[in-house]
């Protein structure tokens, strides 16, 4: 079993966002029994609360559904626990490098460095809370490249068909 934990600030917006795309494309390639999914936050501001309504609204736009998640802070056994934990921005990225025992530090990284650099140069999902429906559109856009990228690096990675 290979497991993903995405983490943003807050786990309302971005990081339940990118587990409801990961494992839309993880059920649609026949890997849900090979692949678990999570998200959590570096802060305890929104535990127990559903994502955003509207990273709600675009997921549903695009076939996703967010609505069983609860949001959750990040703590220590996520660390020993996941194969790969992946930071929305370099914010994150910092505080859990901070929390994470230095022999688990090699499975924390930024998610975008799995999406392709020839169709972003961006490096960090930017946070959509305090704009528009607009921001949470770009947020899924970006979202879709990395976790295509990560998906065909854990099928090479972990030799899932």
């Amino acid at each position: 079993m290979v497991r993903v934990l995405f983490v943003c600030m807050g786990n309302i917006c971005r990081s339940p966002s990118a587990q409801g795309v990961f494992e839309h494309m993880v059920h649609n390639a026949g890997l849900q029994q090979q692949i678990k999914i999570d998200s959590a936050g570096t802060h305890a501001y929104h535990i127990g609360e559903a994502p955003d309504p509207r990273s709600q609204a675009v997921a549903s736009k695009r076939g996703i559904d967010l609505s069983q998640q609860k949001g959750r802070r990040v703590d220590a056994q996520d660390f020993q626990q996941y194969d790969y934990i992946l930071a929305m921005d370099e914010d994150n990225l910092a505080e859990l490098l901070h929390a994470c025992p230095s022999a688990q530090q090699n499975k924390v990284a930024l998610f975008l460095s799995y999406a392709d650099p020839k169709k972003t140069q961006e490096t960090s999902v930017p946070d959509p809370y305090y704009g528009g429906d607009q921001g949470f559109e770009k947020v899924f856009d970006l979202i879709d490249l990395a976790a295509q990228g990560l998906l065909s690096h854990i099928q090479k990675q972990h030799k899932l068909a």
